[in-house]
Parts: C-alpha cells; structure tokens; sequence
C-alpha cells in the first residue's frame, strides 16, 4: 500500500478535526476525498504530507513513517495544496528549475521542459507567475508538485480556476498520472469524481462515513425514482394503490415521480395500471443515483 492511514486523530485545542480515522490507498490508485468544508479533508492531506503532526495515530507514505521518516516521506509525495503558493515575482522556467534543485532532480532543465509540455504551460513558460491567470497558476503548482516524480500525488481542488477545455486536459492528466502514481485528491466537483476516481472516500465532521468503488457507491441505493408521464389526470391516492409505489410527487402537468424500493421494478406495475384504466403512458424514465445524491446523504445524517 502507498499510504495507510491508523487511527488518526487531531484535535485544535479540544475540537476535533479528525477521529480515529483509517484507511489504505493501494499504488496506482486515483481516491478521491471528499467532504463538505470543514469536514477534515485538508487536515488529513497536511498530516500525511508532514505539514502538521496526527494529535494520536499512525500514518505511512510508501512504507515511511510520517513521524520518524518525515524526509523520506516527502520525497515521495508531490503536493498541491489548496492555497497554490508560489512565487508570484519569478518566472514560469524560473520557479520550476528552482523547485526541481531543491528537490536535486538530475537533468533539472530536461525535466522543466517536460513538465512545462505535460501541464501545457508551454505558451506561458516565460511570463512571470504574477501576470499568470489563476487557471495557468494552478497548472504551474500542478508542474512543481510532479517535477521530482513522486510515486504519491495529494492534490487539494486541483482543478480550481480551470476553465471547461482546460478542466479535461488536467483530468485527462490526472487519469494518466493515475497509471504509475497513487493519486489522493480532494474536490467539490463530483463530476470530476466520477470521471477521474477509482475509489471514493467520504469524510465527515472528522470521521469516515463511505469508502467505496466509485460505481458501488451510486449503485449502493435503498431508493429507486422513476419519472412518468401520463395523458390522462391521475391523483395520488391513486398512484399508490399500485403495488410497490412507497411514495409519488407531482412534477408538472401529468408527470409524476414515483418513489419504490430498488428491490422492486414498478415500471411493469404502473403500465399495467394505466391499462387497466384506459390511460397511456407517454414516458417513462428510471433515474440514475448520482455521486452527488449519495454525498447529499451521507454528509446531511
């Protein structure tokens, strides 16, 4: 396993930002974690990045305590924090060879070149990071965190700034990056998540309440919401006679969404219904649980 988290509690003062949280993220994994603001999430990443130290628990990057090997743990991490600092007098080229000697990357210029290519800094590569958008600065705290080819990236809203084209080409990156690295990043953007992800973990108030595949998790439904579209008025009290129907709402006009359990297909109980009764149905569509209705969930108990 690249990271393995045991146990990690940290606590500011007597709040808890974290409770006995553990997890495993295996070696050429994309995990996204996520959680709403305030849930843990940049504090786990600085703990594991050896920014700030766990108040109880123990914690490894690629077999390197985060306590006693905090050294070797870095140079096998790239991090991109949520708040890019850079150095907004230098320029581009300037930065990355400067990251790339303290990191004491052979090659160094061979090695800006290349990052400069894979972020698609190329047309900005001479300006200064000051005169950067916020989209193309992001690019250039993606291109540092890589430059000394670590085998863990932790990105935090790696995507931030990015316009629609830019958003793909890192995602793109990002999934590639995902073939020899382990990859942990944080977002709000659950479209990205299930683009990108392997894995999902969800923290909330300091504790871990999901840690699953991604399509397990939207398919991991109590609930099944079907929307239908009648020719014909047809009022509650009747939609729940039908066999299976727990609960419906009006949407508009003749269209209803109906709510079952997802044991249950009522699809074949609501046609029958409406031919018994004389009536067509004009559409019927079964909706697909989204990342985002799980997140709802699991963060709103």
């Amino acid at each position: 396993m690249s990271i393995k988290v045991n146990h990690i509690t940290k606590l500011y003062g007597e709040q808890k930002a974290l409770n006995n949280v553990s997890f495993e993220i295996g070696t050429n994994e994309i995990v996204g974690f996520l959680g709403p603001n305030g849930a843990g999430k940049s504090t786990m990443m600085k703990i594991l990045t050896c920014y700030i130290p766990p108040s109880d628990g123990l914690a490894t990057v690629c077999g390197f305590d985060i306590k006693e090997q905090s050294i070797e743990v870095r140079r096998n991490i790239g991090y991109l924090p949520e708040h890019n600092p850079l150095y907004l007098d230098m320029y581009v080229k300037e930065f990355l060879q400067f990251i790339g000697n303290l990191y004491h990357v052979k090659k160094v210029n061979d090695r800006v070149k290349e990052m400069i290519e894979m972020t698609g800094l190329q047309v900005e590569q001479n300006k200064k990071i000051g005169a950067l958008s916020k989209g193309y600065r992001q690019r250039v705290g993606l291109a540092q965190a890589m430059i000394h080819d670590p085998k863990v990236l932790i990105m935090d809203e790696p995507t931030t700034g990015l316009d629609p084209n830019q958003l793909e080409e890192i995602r793109a990156l990002i999934k590639k990056l995902g073939k020899q690295k382990t990859v942990m990043l944080s977002t709000h953007i659950m479209q990205e998540v299930e683009a990108v992800c392997d894995r999902v973990i969800i923290i909330n108030k300091g504790e871990i309440v999901a840690n699953d595949q991604t399509q397990s998790l939207q398919q991991n439904n109590t609930k099944q919401v079907i929307t239908v579209e009648f020719d014909k008025t047809i009022s509650l009290s009747s939609l729940k006679s039908i066999s299976g129907v727990e609960d419906a709402v009006l949407v508009d006009g003749n269209t209803w969404k109906i709510v079952s359990d997802a044991s249950v297909d009522v699809r074949k109980e609501v046609f029958a219904y409406a031919v018994k009764h004389n009536m067509s149905v004009l559409a019927m569509n079964r909706e697909e649980k989204k990342l985002e209705d799980v997140f709802k969930e699991l963060t709103k108990k």
